[in-house]
């Protein structure tokens, strides 16, 4: 069986570390995650997902995010059962978060951060080889001009549908 889930959004409020009877650390958050579709002639409508984090994960999110930033999570769904003070029963579902990553990238060090998640470094110069005698995998020599192979380029699709394509 599979339990795997990943999700994005903005943390709704600081992470509240706590530590249980034995020392382990937990701590739990809940993302605000919008929707990809908007009812007709409607607004988005937004999910609040509970998240708990245990362990280095979790001192990690106490020390790094905080209301309003953009997170990544990666775990698996779980349900937990319990009673509330009326004695009646209650099931809540949350993430148990194996990862933790962040969704933006920080532009300065007093923590505020950019939208733009999906940027990527430049990548290096295509190393072009020479098919010439003595010259394999050297990526020092240039190939002849009429060696009739193009450059080799690839991109991929960005899947974020922002801007199109990465630049890789």
């Amino acid at each position: 069986m599979l339990n795997h889930i990943v999700i994005m959004g903005r943390l709704t409020r600081d992470p509240e570390l706590r530590y249980t009877q034995s020392n382990t650390p937990v701590a739990s958050f809940t993302l605000a995650v919008d929707r990809d579709y908007s009812p007709q002639g409607g607004e988005r409508e937004t999910d609040f997902i509970d998240c708990v984090a245990w362990r280095g994960t979790a001192e990690f999110a106490d020390k790094y995010f905080f209301k309003g930033q953009m997170a990544v999570v990666s775990g698996r769904l779980q349900s937990r059962k319990w009673q509330d003070r009326d004695n009646n029963s209650r099931t809540s579902w949350e993430i148990n978060v194996s990862n933790l990553y962040f969704g933006e990238k920080k532009e300065s060090s007093r923590g505020s951060y950019s939208s733009d998640s999906y940027s990527q470094p430049a990548p290096p110069p295509a190393q072009q080889y020479s098919r010439g005698p003595g010259n394999y995998g050297n990526p020092n020599v240039e190939p002849p001009s009429n060696d009739g192979f193009p450059p080799q380029q690839q991109t991929f699709r960005d899947l974020d549908d922002d801007d199109g394509e990465l630049p890789f």
